[in-house]
């Protein structure tokens, strides 16, 4: 059973996630929180799998309340950031401070479901093009905080080349597919990756090929 915290200040969206979560059959709500301070506090005392945690709220933002729940040690609490913008300039400090990804409020309720499912068993949120595009005009301007092993040269030819589309947004079924290789040993790549780097997930794993010049920010469509 995933177990998962909301934290929105406005209750009618709480309200609203609430029955899409209750409503699925291998999850339940543990709590409800109003503000960032009050969700920080939440989740280091219940523990939950999973926050839905809104980005914009009084007091202390999703930012701020982020970086307190992994600080605080719930470091197998997963966090979702809900926003309203696709590209809200805090989404990308909340990567950097360790949420799991982000979905925007008006998500269809399955997708809604299928992203804290992925979150919950340790994956990330980091396919749809709204996340490249943040991730795309954000790089260089907040750089990524220094990890334990910062070159590209510490990993493998081909483990360069599943990180590249990792950051592109391809699933693993996709880069097995792309590779010509099973998808458990995509899988397998992708955690060697992960440890060689110091890398928290894959929304790390994004930004940090964006960074180090792995790939390169699309060029702008004029229209």
């Amino acid at each position: 059973m995933i177990r998962v915290l909301l934290a929105d200040d406005q209750a009618l969206v709480r309200t609203g996630f609430r029955m899409i979560v209750e409503n699925a059959p291998d999850m339940r709500i543990v709590g409800e929180a109003g503000d960032g301070v009050e969700a920080a506090a939440m989740a280091l005392k219940l523990q939950p799998d999973v926050v839905l945690m809104d980005i914009r709220m009084p007091e202390v933002d999703g930012v701020e309340a982020t970086r307190r729940i992994l600080a605080g040690g719930a470091e197998r609490t997963r966090i979702l950031i809900l926003t309203t913008f696709d590209l809200d300039e805090y989404v990308y400090a909340s990567l950097q401070a360790g949420a799991g990804g982000f979905l925007l409020k008006d998500t269809l309720a399955a997708d809604l479901l299928s992203a804290i499912r992925v979150i919950a068993r340790g994956d990330a949120v980091v396919a749809p093009t709204v996340t490249r595009r943040l991730i795309e005009r954000h790089v260089g301007t907040h750089p990524l905080r220094p990890t334990p092993h910062t070159d590209p040269q510490t990993l493998t030819e081909r483990e360069r080349e599943v990180l590249a589309l990792i950051a592109r947004g391809l699933s693993n079924t996709e880069i097995a597919t792309r590779i010509y290789v099973t998808e458990g040993t995509v899988k397998t790549h992708v955690s060697r990756i992960l440890a060689k780097l110091g890398l928290r997930d894959r929304v790390q794993a994004v930004v940090y090929a964006y960074e180090t010049g792995l790939v390169r920010p699309a060029a702008p469509h004029s229209d």
